[in-house]
């Protein structure tokens, strides 16, 4: 079925350099390069070797910044598909549960290339002025009580009313654990720390790092966007840093249920024992106490960043007197967004 006017103008408004060529990266989309966003060296007490991965600097100021792309680069795959005659139904729309920050990058993106507006599934919670934002840019919202029980995709394409949709919260289809933040994980990786210190909500963006570092290290063909050392990154321990507390400041890293994340002690034990990552490896709970800690460190070095976005820094100081003094640390900052304190 051929495409219309609306459709084919959006066709070729879309424009990926490569998948994996670091001379013709993909994103920012309107200034592409890599790496996409700054590593600064930090200064935290106790340590001399202490790097912050700075995605504040995206356009919408997260790293939900470079998933959102990825929607975009699935709407050219469906409307290629749909050129070619393999499909004749009009453009899916997106769902996915969010607290905020993902759907303000992903809304900006599908308005700027005239896409079908993504459908929110939110928190009765959720604090009224990110609900307005969401509004303002062109979410349809839908609400619920998201802690009473795991949400299944079908539950959340009933619950935003697109049953003929994408639910971007569960879809394998999209390879969340491979795709969303594969150039990341190369901009992470290639710094080949010794400790790697990451926020862990959803679980994508950790997944992702753990899945290319054992890609690179268990291969002989390396992806053109490669330049780590493996011997490091063999013995690098990933450590995540979550919270159980709704009450917590890092809030973007609480949820209730988290049935589509794949992370769980076997298959992090699998990675260990195989050698794909460090043996301190892990995901822990951070306290309160700490993470106000590296809250103040931000806003002495002026890092912009909300209380989830530094929540590796939060684990880092947590786990201060387990970490050689020595080591080559990297922090991942996963940023704050831009429009509004979320």
């Amino acid at each position: 079925m051929a495409l219309n006017e609306k459709e084919r103008k959006i066709l070729y408004s879309i424009r990926v350099a490569s998948e994996n060529d670091p001379t013709k990266p993909e994103f920012p989309p309107d200034n592409p390069k890599f790496p996409a966003t700054p590593t600064i060296k930090i200064d935290v007490p106790g340590f001399n070797n202490v790097w912050l991965k700075d995605e504040s600097k995206n356009p919408t100021g997260t790293h939900k910044d470079r998933m959102a792309w990825e929607m975009v680069v699935t709407y050219k795959d469906i409307l290629l598909a749909k050129k070619n005659g393999q499909i004749k139904d009009k453009l899916p729309q997106l769902s996915i549960i969010t607290s905020g920050a993902a759907a303000v990058a992903i809304q900006t993106v599908l308005n700027k290339y005239k896409l079908p507006p993504l459908k929110c599934l939110i928190d009765l919670d959720l604090k009224e002025k990110v609900v307005k934002l969401l509004e303002s840019l062109g979410c349809e919202i839908y609400s619920t009580d998201l802690s009473r029980k795991p949400l299944s995709w079908k539950d959340i394409l009933e619950l935003t009313e697109n049953t003929k949709g994408i639910d971007v919260t569960s879809s394998e289809g999209l390879d969340p654990v491979m795709r969303y933040y594969d150039w990341l994980s190369y901009e992470i990786i290639n710094h080949s720390p010794d400790y790697c210190f990451i926020p862990f909500g959803s679980g994508h963006l950790y997944e992702n790092i753990l899945n290319i570092n054992k890609r690179e290290i268990s291969t002989m063909s390396h992806d053109p966007r490669f330049s780590g050392d493996v011997k490091v990154l063999r013995n690098c321990s990933f450590i995540g840093a979550t919270v159980n507390d709704p009450r917590s400041k890092a809030d973007k890293l609480y949820a209730p249920h988290r049935p589509f994340t794949l992370f769980d002690e076997q298959w992090l034990k699998c990675y260990r024992l195989s050698g794909f990552c460090g043996h301190g490896s892990n995901v822990h709970l951070l306290k309160e106490k700490f993470l106000e800690q590296a809250i103040k460190i931000a806003k002495e070095q002026n890092i912009k960043c909300e209380p989830s976005g530094i929540a590796g820094l939060g684990m880092l100081l947590q786990m201060k007197d387990k970490i050689p003094k020595k080591s080559k640390i990297l922090i991942i900052n996963t940023g704050k967004t831009k429009a509004i304190e979320l």
